[in-house]
């Protein structure tokens, strides 16, 4: 069975200018997100990864190209000509994000700072609140600790709040930025659990990473060279962590690893 395209991005291209120079990050790319899937771009500094990620987020513009959304109509909307408040009003339905730096507001409780922008869709603040509540406590944060300013909470936790408010809006596709580069290896372990928690759940999410631990959380994983797709690997679900000999799937585990380990040398990475 076919899997069902969600998102799909044509001759994408991105230019920066400054003065008289001109730098051509994305270059005519072309690429297809699935429903479902756990997609991972990786490549080296500079490659673009970030760049595509806030281009097929609507969180930044194309220069040229189309981005075409498959989630109201068996046609797609193409959001590259939108306005600034349809774009704006697009992501706020559609679209989820994670970045490497929580941005909290650091005057507002954890709890709120996720209600905030479910309130931007939702106008039942009793059934926001509950729908806050269970999600947080669906990543170890209590009813206590959602009461607490962010600078009251550990880096962990500041990122599982943020993942949150991130599918507080229920988001066709969830975009993460390194959403654990900032964190130690525990932390970093524990906000991978929950985005792979999320993505068995159904939802959708493309991550940029640099870490192998990372990126083998995604089924898919996409090799990003001078703006262009340099090539992708298939590595199925994602089946435990290949280290721990408890894993019934162990030895699966470490063929998968080494899979993608091969892959990414056979990229230069």
């Amino acid at each position: 069975m076919s899997k069902k395209v969600i998102l799909e991005a044509k001759d994408l291209s991105k230019t920066f200018s400054n003065e008289s120079v001109q730098q051509h990050v994305l270059k005519n790319l072309d690429l297809k997100i699935y429903q479902g899937d756990f997609t991972v771009v990786m490549g080296n500094s500079g490659s673009g990864k970030s760049t595509l990620l806030y281009a097929l987020s609507g969180m930044d513009r194309p220069s040229i190209g189309s981005i075409r959304y498959y989630v109201d109509t068996e046609e797609g909307t193409d959001i590259s000509g939108y306005s600034n408040d349809k774009l704006a009003r697009f992501r706020r339905d559609h679209v989820g994000f994670v970045f490497q730096q929580n941005y909290l507001n650091d005057s507002m409780s954890a709890m709120d700072n996720v209600m905030i922008c479910g309130l931007l869709k939702h106008s039942d603040r009793k059934a926001l609140a509950e729908r806050t509540k269970e999600l947080l406590h669906k990543v170890e944060i209590s009813e206590q600790d959602g009461r607490k300013f962010p600078g009251q909470l550990s880096g962990g936790q500041q990122q599982r709040v943020a993942v949150i408010r991130g599918v507080i809006n229920e988001p066709k596709i969830l975009f993460a930025d390194e959403p654990t580069g900032a964190l130690n290896s525990q932390n970093t372990k524990n906000v991978l659990g929950i985005l792979t928690d999320l993505n068995s759940e159904g939802q959708s999410i493309v991550m940029v990473t640099h870490t192998v631990m990372a990126a083998e959380r995604g089924n898919r994983v996409i090799y990003l060279s001078d703006g262009v797709i340099s090539d992708e690997c298939d590595l199925g679900p994602y089946l435990g962590d290949y280290k721990d000999e408890k894993n019934p799937r162990r030895d699966e585990a470490l063929a998968r690893h080494r899979k993608l380990k091969d892959f990414l040398a056979g990229m230069g990475w």
